[in-house]
């Protein structure tokens, strides 16, 4: 049994990639990663040229990775919340899966679970709850096609604005809107995986409630 696991972040070993590490280390089984930013892969473009042959018509790299999911036997999918919506590179390679559904449903019943990496701290309700929509946008996909959604693990992200050299300043910053007027970069600090141990925790458990199902058993039973 294999376990495709997907990172949407472009940043190198950034938070999502190593949580979806975590839970694909944590499977026990055979693993591949993916990182998005390596592959080109265009927005479905609706025109259901794959309805009779599974296979989109947008010569890219989607067509490969299409073909890795319709060959594993569960999906891990990561990513992470820029303007408060799953971002552009997760989104495409969800839309490019589409021509696995027709007739066959290359996707129905594995399980799969989602990473999401989201900047915007719990308790503010002014602010909008971007972990629910990525979530969600990952979670109704495989719904949509018939999957087993195991679980979501919400990792703690940093706003560009720490990173940028004007985060104090800069009448835009994203460091006081999400932190309030006093924040600064310095007290706000950067958010690292390694520094949430429940959210490590998290991400290892979703990996081994994806290695039981598959094995047709659950830790949450």
């Amino acid at each position: 049994m294999k376990v495709l696991g997907i990172s949407g972040s472009p940043i190198e070993n950034s938070n999502t990639d190593r949580a979806v590490k975590v839970a694909l280390e944590a499977t026990g089984l055979e693993t591949e990663f993916v990182k998005l930013v390596d592959y080109t892969v265009a927005p479905c473009r609706a025109c259901l040229g794959c309805v009779d042959t599974n296979r989109c018509v947008i010569e890219d790299d989607g067509i490969l990775l299409a073909e890795k999911a319709k060959a594993a036997d569960a999906l891990i999918v990561g990513g992470f919340t820029p303007y408060s919506s799953l971002d552009a590179r997760t989104k495409s390679f969800i839309e490019r899966l589409y021509p696995l559904r027709h007739k066959h449903g290359f996707m129905a019943g594995k399980p799969g679970g989602a990473v999401i990496t989201c900047a915007v701290p719990e308790g503010n309700e002014a602010l909008p709850p971007a972990f629910d929509f990525g979530m969600n946008a990952i979670k109704f996909y495989m719904m949509e096609e018939g999957m087993e959604f195991v679980g979501a693990v919400k990792v703690m992200g940093n706003v560009p604005c720490i990173k940028c050299g004007f985060g104090d300043e800069c009448q835009m910053t994203g460091v006081k809107m999400l932190y309030g007027p006093e924040a600064t970069v310095a007290s706000v600090g950067v958010n690292s995986f390694e520094d949430q141990p429940g959210t490590v925790e998290s991400a290892a458990l979703l990996g081994r409630e994806i290695a039981a199902r598959l094995k047709g058993k659950s830790l949450q039973a």
